[in-house]
């Protein structure tokens, strides 16, 4: 804890800030750190228990992701305040926990967006290496009637389902472009130049592009 105190920059504070994140700490050199830990469980859960966000995020770097319960995290990402802990403990974490179906069928339906939020990111996850036994046009019915009006990270997250289904299944595409032109749902979002916009329709051509022409 005090060599993450002595990395905090009041600067980078204050951009993180901007996007929920209340930390100060370099993400390369937080993962510099763990590189040097390596993976130590016990320590991992006495830093996620600070609820201080770098340390959380060093915590998920360093924990062995198959030796937490279900419902530990499940807790741990109800206890997820902030975007970047929420993210890196969905994708460094729960994606790798053998529990991670269980947690996918059960966010996704969750009261609370944000938990609902990582249920998509988990079937987005299957979407594009697992797909079998997905119900994909099921999956476009809800996306269809709910993204429109969803909280921003569950709307987020439901947008990218839909282009994942869109870039990965042919048979779906021409669908799948269809709701993202109908709702236009992140088409003003500000993409940096040589980024490739989040806007559904223009997402999954450009992707499609790229692997038609690799």
């Amino acid at each position: 804890m005090a060599e993450l105190a002595e990395l905090h920059d009041p600067k980078m504070r204050e951009v993180n800030e901007k996007h929920g994140d209340d930390h100060g700490v370099n993400l390369g050199a937080l993962r510099a750190i763990a590189k040097r830990l390596k993976t130590q469980h016990e320590l991992a859960c006495r830093l996620w228990e600070t609820d201080d966000t770098a340390a959380r995020l060093l915590a998920i770097l360093i924990c062995r992701p198959k030796a937490f319960a279900r419902d530990e995290l499940d807790a741990m990402l109800r206890q997820a305040r902030t975007p970047k802990v929420h993210d890196w403990l969905v994708s460094n974490v729960v994606k790798k926990s053998p529990h991670a179906e269980q947690l996918r069928l059960a966010w996704t339906t969750d009261p609370d967006p944000v938990v609902a939020s990582a249920g998509w990111a988990l079937t987005t996850e299957r979407v594009a290496k697992q797909p079998k036994g997905l119900d994909l046009a099921g999956l476009l019915d809800v996306i269809e009637a709910e993204m429109k009006d969803a909280p921003d990270r569950l709307q987020w997250a439901m947008n990218h389902c839909l282009a994942q289904i869109g870039i990965e299944h042919a048979e779906h595409r021409a669908r799948a472009i269809e709701i993202g032109e109908r709702l236009q749902v992140l088409k003003d979002y500000p993409t940096s130049p040589g980024c490739t916009s989040p806007f559904a329709p223009i997402w999954i051509t450009e992707l499609v592009r790229r692997q038609q022409a690799a």
